[in-house]
């Protein structure tokens, strides 16, 4: 699976973060291709994704509770 590291708004990288997570679930990616997914959109959008200190309001509407549960997981153990 192909992942953009760099993203023009942040609908696009909710978009990602929803598809790349969406696809763990569905079992069609391993948790490695996941966790690296989830960490270089991060590292590379992070003005888009943290306002201060929280999720913006669009990552928090599109992804929702249960996706953004995962990030943070994932943020935390990368030291991100």
């Amino acid at each position: 699976m192909e992942i953009k590291i760099f993203y023009k708004n942040q609908v696009e990288v909710a978009k990602a973060l929803n598809n790349l997570i969406d696809k763990y679930w569905e079992d069609e990616i391993e948790e490695n291709i996941l966790f690296d997914g989830i960490s270089k959109i991060i590292k590379n959008n992070e003005n888009k994704i943290i306002k201060n200190g929280t999720y913006t309001t669009i990552i928090q509407q599109r992804c929702g509770k249960r996706r953004l549960e995962i990030v943070d997981s994932i943020v935390k153990s990368n030291g991100i």
